[in-house]
């Protein structure tokens, strides 16, 4: 009898579980392909999905920066009483270094001590809200991940490929110190930090498959182009670049080959001058990383 009545609940809650979840499934089907919910950056999201999608941002850069080093300077002063970071700290050639890169590449969106964001920054839905309580929030080691690797689907780029480490590293120094700052703080270390060139990333003497399919990410390649391996939308601005090793050709007339095809990378014009493909800023090393890519499709 007892096993009977057991056996009934766990059918009963199964089936229940099963009704649910086809609904669920139903209802959810019927909000993606009927177009019911507002994307436009006009509307915010419902709480609800705000409070879901922090969360995860939350535990995802907890748990990936978790082995994340810090150099011992940062690591130091973060472990001071919040919005105190010692005079020499904010004197340190790092912070002045990272105040400029950040008014440089940051501002933009996150404003800054009497800064206010550009349009671009005000007009994003989630905001890209202001970073002066940023060291408050996050460890030094999470305030790195972010920036190097960006934050998907929020407006948040990717760093990786367009500052060196210790330029990141600067970044985060600099807000670390931030919560400190007034107006005029902050002007005045940003005038002290003058014109800011970025340091130059490490480069690679052997070319890497794997490194070269992330370079077209952070090259916005796949804007134009269909990639091999590559996510992202349907496009035919440009050529697709499947099959590329089988093509005689780059551009009509040069060899196909790894050192060609990376020059052609870094400066199609130079090659073609009647393409539309700008030159991306792309460095030598990420070039011959992205050939290898792809003649290896």
């Amino acid at each position: 009898m007892i096993n009977t009545r057991r056996r009934l609940v766990i059918t009963t809650v199964a089936a229940t579980l099963a009704t649910v979840g086809v609904v669920g499934g139903a209802i959810g089907l019927t909000v993606l392909y009927g177009g019911f919910y507002h994307i436009g950056a006009t509307k915010s999201h419902f709480p609800q999905v705000y409070h879901v999608l922090e969360r995860g941002l939350l535990e995802s850069v907890r748990f990936h920066a978790r082995d994340v080093a810090v150099p011992p300077a940062i690591a130091r002063e973060a472990d001071t009483p919040p919005g105190a970071p010692s005079a020499t700290y904010r004197a340190s050639s790092q912070v002045v270094r990272g105040a400029g890169l950040y008014r440089d590449n940051c501002v933009t969106c996150h404003g800054a001590p009497g800064v206010a964001q550009d349009d671009i920054g005000k007009s994003m839905q989630p905001v890209p809200g202001p970073l002066s309580d940023a060291a408050r929030r996050w460890r030094p080691n999470e305030l790195y991940w972010i920036t190097r690797h960006g934050i998907k689907m929020s407006g948040m780029p990717a760093w990786q490929y367009h500052l060196a480490e210790e330029d990141i590293w600067a970044v985060v120094g600099f807000l670390v110190a931030l919560p400190s700052m007034t107006p005029r703080d902050y002007a005045d270390i940003t005038a002290q930090s003058g014109a800011q060139q970025r340091a130059p990333r490490q480069s690679f003497a052997q070319a890497d498959v794997g490194r070269g399919k992330l370079a077209f990410t952070q090259y916005a390649c796949h804007a134009c182009h269909m990639i091999p391996g590559v996510v992202g939308s349907d496009t035919s601005v440009g050529p697709a670049l499947a099959n590329l090793r089988s093509r005689k050709f780059i551009a009509d007339d040069l060899p196909n080959n790894a050192a060609n095809l990376a020059r052609f990378i870094r400066d199609p014009q130079a090659i073609s001058p009647h393409s539309a493909m700008p030159a991306m800023g792309v460095t030598e090393s990420d070039a011959r990383d992205m050939a290898a890519y792809l003649l290896e499709q």
